[in-house]
């Protein structure tokens, strides 16, 4: 009964550096880990900064961006003093255009690098499809080549209407008495010579 007991009881690890262990098993995936910094998905990070680039490139960001500083000069030159808060250098506004267009450089940057990535896989796409298409175009081009040699062997309605003429001829010849066939023609003899 006591070898039994043995026999049925897990085996621990022997020896001094296997003892500390836990046990991981291979077969399966581990664990996720927890992260100390927050994660983020990279692809809608791109499809916002795509969003901006779009928006910063057209006349109605431009428009609007004239009318605020346009508002805004206007605001701390024409308001009295205690209500204005941005005197006339304008540095605040400096202060903001600058991080405005800190921010939206590499905004369009990144922008431009997706739209490369794209660009190159559509590239490699149709640089694969025009390769399918000349393959496909030579290979039409062997089958025609291969049809036309087969077609030249066949009768065609040319030469079986000039065989007909022929045995027309012949036929006409020997209703008249007179048989002569073609080939004894060319060697410029006639059957009675025989």
């Amino acid at each position: 009964m006591a070898a039994e007991r043995e026999s049925t009881r897990e085996r621990t690890p022997a020896g001094a550096t296997a003892a500390g262990r836990s046990r991981t098993r291979l077969d399966q995936p581990r664990p996720p880990r927890r992260r100390l910094l927050p994660e983020w998905d990279p692809e809608a990070f791109g499809r916002l900064s795509e969003r901006i680039a779009r928006f910063l490139g057209t006349g109605r960001f431009i428009v609007w961006m004239t009318f605020v500083i346009i508002l805004w000069v206007l605001w701390n030159i024409a308001v009295p003093g205690k209500f204005r808060f941005d005197e006339y250098p304008f540095i605040f506004l400096t202060l903001a255009l600058s991080l405005q267009a800190s921010y939206a450089a590499p905004l369009i940057l990144l922008a431009q690098n997706r739209q490369d990535d794209r660009d190159r896989v559509n590239l490699e796409q149709d640089r694969k499809q025009n390769e399918r298409s000349i393959a496909d175009t030579e290979y039409l081009t062997r089958e025609i080549a291969a049809l036309r040699m087969g077609l030249g062997e066949v009768a065609t309605r040319d030469w079986i209407r000039s065989e007909l003429l022929d045995l027309l001829k012949e036929m006409d010849e020997r209703r008249h008495g007179q048989v002569v066939f073609p080939a004894e023609r060319s060697a410029g003899r006639d059957v009675d010579d025989r």
